[in-house]
């Protein structure tokens, strides 16, 4: 087993670095954005159990590199590690491989990027076997490019008596075994990904829609989670309070239920690795029937959050899976009430609402976003007669596993009658089958 580079207590002594880029992706950066950018990044810190002792800022047009920050910044940075004594020094950016360890010769102490630095947040928090296989993949698959930092002296053949043979260096070795590793993970993952989809079948034939929450770290997911659920799921004031899927049921009005599911929290610079690793858990988003995109109400920078999200969303090809826009926190914005907001056509747009316990009970606006989801769900739904011949019998199986049947009969010529209703999703799942449109161009209503 691999031993995986991060802080290994709480209260190490860190110095973080925030370099500003002015521009990114021809996007010019507000001071708002850099200073939540710089709020964001200690709270990432503090969340890993590191304890900040200062902060280096400074503004680069481009990355030098050697160092990514600069000579002049890295030797800054360097009088403030001896000056402060620190144990570890945190960059605010993705560094590579070379970057990563020519900071750490100069510095002389370990170095984490944002990746690093966000990677080890989520193997503090994960709790289920789920969350710790896809934690360790993410963590092993960012490893493999930087065995060489600090284990120079493995780059010598092997030697001696008894260790003569392949001429494999040690640092080859490691690498290999790490990658046999990542073979195993992705296995298990794989038959993680199985178990889900055997339980979305169950939840299909149990005829209840399934709605996931998603939206950028520490908007109030969870919190608002328990108190649909009157669940006690963990919540925190810190980001990535919540790293394993929780899903339960939750029932609505007009008689309706549906499975809610509470999923992992966006951030800016979402690491790659992570967003693969976590790619079994975030198909949840992707087959849900409705999201509710939680939004801090009370950030500034929210239309920024909307995008980080929107674009982890594509990235898992849940893009076109329906939103509604859920604005948490109404209760730190003055002269404001839940409310449901909608356009002149009566189609909502937006859900106002506070999800904290202290908020008066009857005016924190759940019992209206309830009631909208009820809506959704009842108006989405669509009946549909359809004929189907003696020799296709194998769509039995497939309107019976995706559909529900409420009349069945059959005609004087054998064929069988039947009246299903679904969601308009699942109408549109069923439509791309070949061979859907002939069974309605002969339906028989």
């Amino acid at each position: 087993m691999f031993e995986i580079e991060r802080p290994g207590g709480t209260g190490e002594r860190a110095v973080l670095v925030h370099i500003v880029l002015p521009k990114t992706n021809n996007h010019e950066i507000k001071p708002a954005e850099q200073e939540e950018a710089q709020n964001e990044f200690y709270d990432l810190a503090t969340s890993a159990g590191a304890d900040p002792v200062t902060i280096i800022k400074g503004k680069r047009y481009r990355p030098e590199a050697k160092y990514f920050i600069g000579t002049g910044k890295a030797q800054e940075v360097k009088d403030a590690v001896a000056l402060h004594q620190a144990d570890l020094v945190l960059v605010n950016h993705q560094l590579s491989p070379a970057q990563e360890r020519n900071l750490e010769i100069l510095l002389q102490c370990r170095v984490l990027d944002r990746t690093g630095l966000i990677l080890d947040i989520f193997a503090q928090r994960a709790r289920s076997h789920e969350g710790k296989l896809q934690v360790e993949l993410a963590q092993l698959s960012h490893m493999s490019t930087r065995l060489v930092r600090g284990w120079t002296h493995l780059e010598r053949q092997k030697g001696g008596i008894g260790l003569r043979g392949p001429g494999e260096t040690q640092l080859e070795t490691d690498r290999r075994l790490l990658n046999v590793r990542i073979k195993q993970l992705n296995k298990r993952l794989e038959k993680v990904r199985k178990q889900r989809e055997q339980s979305r079948r169950s939840r299909r034939r149990a005829e209840l829609p399934t709605v996931s929450l998603v939206g950028y770290t520490n908007a109030g997911k969870s919190t608002l989670f328990n108190q649909l659920t009157k669940s006690t799921v963990y919540v925190a004031d810190q980001l990535f309070a919540t790293l394993d899927p929780t899903l339960r049921r939750v029932e609505l009005p007009k008689n309706l239920a549906m499975v809610l599911a509470d999923t992992v929290g966006f951030i800016s610079d979402l690491p790659h690795d992570l967003v693969e690793a976590f790619h079994a858990t975030l198909l949840e988003t992707r087959e849900a029937d409705l999201l509710l995109h939680v939004i801090d109400a009370h950030t500034e920078n929210r239309g920024k959050h909307i995008a980080e999200v929107n674009a982890v969303l594509k990235y898992v090809g849940a893009e076109e899976t329906p939103q509604l826009l859920v604005y948490n926190k109404v209760d730190l914005l003055k002269d404001q009430q839940a409310r449901v907001e909608r356009d002149p056509s009566g189609k909502v747009l937006r859900v106002w609402l506070s999800a904290m316990d202290t908020f008066d009970q009857h005016e924190h606006g759940l019992e209206l976003l309830l009631e909208v989801i009820a809506d959704y769900f009842s108006k989405e739904r669509r009946q549909q007669w359809l004929k189907i011949p003696p020799q296709e019998g194998q769509w039995r199986s497939v309107l019976h596993d995706g559909a529900d049947i409420l009349e069945e009969k059959y005609s004087e010529s054998g064929d069988w009658l039947v009246c299903i209703e679904t969601t308009q999703r699942q109408f549109e799942q069923l439509n791309k089958i070949s061979g859907f449109n002939q069974l309605l161009a002969e339906s028989d209503e």
